[in-house]
């Protein structure tokens, strides 16, 4: 039952926003060398999930100190935070020393990737990624009430995490596999801007000034509509100018996803309720994109 708890508060179901950017990272590093160290690939995905779970955590518990959470009196199962502060399943100084831990393990792992290959890139990368995802509630810089988090986290789990595992694989950089990044970047940043829409009122009453507070509801789901298009628009120009491959254009299987998605937020976006399918398919959207992305670059180098 613990760690059942643990699992929720740490909001494992969206760790794909780590999982993804880093299968996306290796796979383009194996396309373009043909190598694959596993051992690597492991350090890098337990590092990046046990930073993105104890970014997390400590979301939740610098949302329970501002009294985020708690104002917030209908929460949905991707907004609203975990509330196992504020169902009583575990303390906020439990919380906060879990988070640490995790960062701080994650930490360990990218210093020693960081360690045995070349140069100090892993350790640029973590120090920006660290910064991104930990600050992103907590003080001094608060990014996400600033209206900077849907802009941090695209670029902590699109071109960070994906540099980082190409980096790591390779001990080089790679402009294709930055540019790759960035449908993933603009997927979880949508990600943070639609379960942002059922959080309006109770950001608005501590001063969270997110995206959708500044804009309102229904600019910020106009604005979540052009971004997903630039989704789909980004890939076909990458694939275009043979950044990458043609098989890519798998990722185009996932219009009807889309579609729904698109609708969904433009008839619903004050609904909470109503506007849950659109939270579902964008996190099903990250993740298939990702995983779509991964099969074009493995069956351009195989085929």
């Amino acid at each position: 039952m613990r760690l059942r708890v643990w699992l929720r508060a740490a909001r494992t179901p969206f760790l794909t926003g780590a999982a993804v950017p880093v299968l996306v990272g290796t796979l383009a590093a194996w396309h373009d060398t043909s190598d694959f160290a596993w051992i690597r690939f492991s350090l890098a995905m337990i590092g990046a999930l046990l930073a993105h779970a104890g970014a997390n955590l400590a979301n939740d518990y610098f949302d329970h100190v501002s009294g985020n959470d708690a104002a917030n009196p209908a929460p949905t199962p991707f907004s609203g935070g975990s509330r196992a502060i504020q169902e009583g399943l575990v303390t906020a100084r439990q919380v906060l020393g879990v988070s640490l831990t995790l960062l701080f393990v994650g930490g360990c792992l990218g210093l020693w990737l960081n360690f045995v290959s070349r140069g100090n890139v892993i350790l640029l990368l973590g120090v920006i990624g660290f910064f991104l995802g930990f600050f992103y509630s907590s003080g001094p810089f608060r990014l996400g009430y600033r209206g900077l988090g849907e802009v941090a986290v695209g670029i902590c789990f699109g071109p960070v995490i994906v540099l980082g595992a190409y980096y790591v694989q390779t001990e080089a950089l790679s402009l294709s596999a930055g540019l790759a990044s960035i449908p993933l970047g603009i997927l979880i940043a949508m990600v943070l801007l639609i379960n942002g829409l059922p959080d309006h009122d109770a950001d608005e009453a501590v001063g969270k000034r997110t995206l959708v507070v500044i804009l309102g509801k229904r600019r910020a789901a106009a604005l979540y509509r052009v971004l997903l298009a630039c989704v789909y628009v980004s890939t076909l120009a990458l694939i275009g100018l043979r950044f990458l491959p043609l098989p890519c254009l798998v990722v185009l299987l996932t219009l009807p996803l889309a579609r729904r998605a698109w609708v969904v937020s433009a008839r619903k976006f004050d609904r909470e309720s109503e506007l849950l399918p659109a939270n579902a398919s964008t996190i099903a959207l990250h993740a298939l994109v990702g995983v779509g992305l991964c099969l074009g670059l493995a069956a351009d180098r195989l085929f």
